[in-house]
């Protein structure tokens, strides 16, 4: 076993990662890092950050389209696909070097390469060992393509934050976030897309009639969804692709992307051997501390696979940072964490959807508005915005907030610290609105959604 020469070893420069270990450094542990790619993980290498700058890109569209509305005599342009890559790639460079900045600012040791536990207290990093009284694992996860004929020919998220060019077709299998996402990119900026869902209706997990109603703006986009249908086989070359599906499709695209899901990042790093509990889909078995199953070893942020969101890994590590090393034990909730679809229209929520809150709560009250924005009015668009509340009819209390629409994810920010600090129904209608905005509709809803209705509906 190597001699102890830090308190804490870091397996992981992600979000989480890098969180837990300046923190532990600014609370006086002797800390290392290890990461064996780019500092900054999934998130601002391969993830949120990338994605929004494309998601903000292809909205430029949408301005243009709607400058007529208002007296511009606009024209849409042509896109340069290969310079809004390259503005990505200078932006994520730069915040990468902020990263590797703020570590070093805060004395944590860096290594460059993969981190692998010879024991509970030793990692391995190119061949060097080096001792800690404390390991961290902060590896996160990675996209899994189904094993069907042709996979080698898909792209996932991954790629397709890199692509030499705009495709004209594109086949996106997934009805997740990212798969919304991405389809969202691609159509806005003129890619022929179709979504392969398995599930009933995409973005499972999110409210139903939020679920509804992105489906139905995606489909008035020009994207082509498929529910309840699955590829079974790629064919082709980068001459152009066929997917064929279970039902007997054959659809044709120049990319094929599949955005159905991701897997914890825990294959060959010594975990097993060490004696760390992994659950059958490969995470971390951890305790609401962080800990595994080695009471020295803990583990944080998606590879644990407990809600898979940045700003919760974030917490989870500083959480964890200020229990060992700051003298402020404490541990996260993960109720009422809001969050976004950056789609196009985009979807943010906070708290329990409708059917959770029936199931927990029993008798519920629901307010829901769909609206076309006073923006729209003269833009000349059609879409619409949704917003709900779910009321526990008992207490008053607002148990969710859902909202599809422009500016969704920056308005749910707000209404998330309601909900938290657990504001009823009453104390949403005696706040004034601001005027006029979208955001006024979640202090003016005052007609319940029928019961008659709901289960007409259900």
């Amino acid at each position: 076993m190597a001699s102890r020469d830090f308190d804490l070893f870091v397996i992981g420069a992600g979000s989480g990662g890098v969180r837990a270990a300046r923190i532990a450094a600014r609370h006086g542990a002797r800390v290392a890092i290890c990461e064996e790619s780019r500092y900054g993980g999934t998130c601002v290498i391969r993830g949120c950050v990338p994605k929004k700058l494309l998601v903000y890109g292809a909205s430029v569209r949408d301005a243009f389209e709607d400058a007529r509305g208002f007296g511009w005599d606009a024209h849409l342009p042509t896109h340069d696909w290969a310079a809004l890559i390259a503005a990505k790639d200078r932006e994520i460079d730069r915040l990468e070097g902020i990263y590797r900045k703020l570590l070093g600012d805060a004395g944590v040791t860096s290594f460059a390469g993969r981190g692998r536990l010879i024991d509970r207290h030793t990692v391995e990093v190119d061949g060097r060992r080096h001792g800690a009284d404390t390991i961290l694992v902060a590896t996160g996860a990675w996209p899994v393509v189904p094993p069907i004929p042709g996979r080698e020919h898909a792209i996932t998220s991954n790629e397709a934050l890199d692509l030499e060019a705009l495709p004209r077709r594109v086949v996106i299998v997934g009805g997740g976030f990212i798969a919304v996402e991405f389809a969202g990119i691609f159509a806005t900026l003129g890619a022929e897309t179709t979504l392969l869902v398995r599930g009933e209706q995409l973005l499972r997990g999110f409210d139903d009639d939020a679920r509804v109603e992105m489906a139905r703006e995606m489909t008035a986009r020009g994207i082509t969804i498929h529910t309840r249908t699955l590829p079974t086989a790629i064919e082709g070359d980068e001459r152009g692709f066929t997917v064929r599906t279970a039902v007997g499709q054959e659809i044709a695209a120049d990319k094929v992307m599949f955005a159905t899901g991701r897997k914890p990042n825990t294959t060959g790093i010594g975990l097993v051997e060490a004696g760390v509990k992994l659950a059958p889909s490969g995470a971390i078995e951890v305790d609401e501390w962080s800990r595994s199953a080695v009471d020295n070893i803990y583990a944080v942020g998606d590879v644990t696979d407990r809600l898979n969101l940045t700003p919760v890994a974030i917490a989870e590590a500083h959480a964890f940072a200020d229990t060992l090393y700051g003298g402020r034990p404490r541990h996260i909730t993960r109720r009422n964490v809001p969050s976004a679809v950056f789609g196009q229209p985009p979807l943010a929520s906070v708290g329990l959807t409708e059917a959770e809150a029936r199931a927990t709560h029993g008798a519920v009250d629901i307010y829901r508005t769909r609206f076309r924005a006073m923006k729209h009015t003269l833009s000349g668009r059609e879409e619409r915005t949704m917003m709900k509340l779910v009321v526990d009819r008992a207490s008053d209390r607002v148990l969710g907030a859902h909202m599809v629409g422009a500016d969704a994810p920056e308005i749910i920010q707000g209404i998330a610290i309601a909900v938290t600090a657990g504001a009823t129904k009453s104390d949403f209608d005696r706040t004034i609105g601001i005027h006029p905005t979208a955001a006024e509709e979640f202090v003016t809803m005052r007609d319940k959604v029928p019961e008659a209705q709901k289960a007409a509906a259900e």
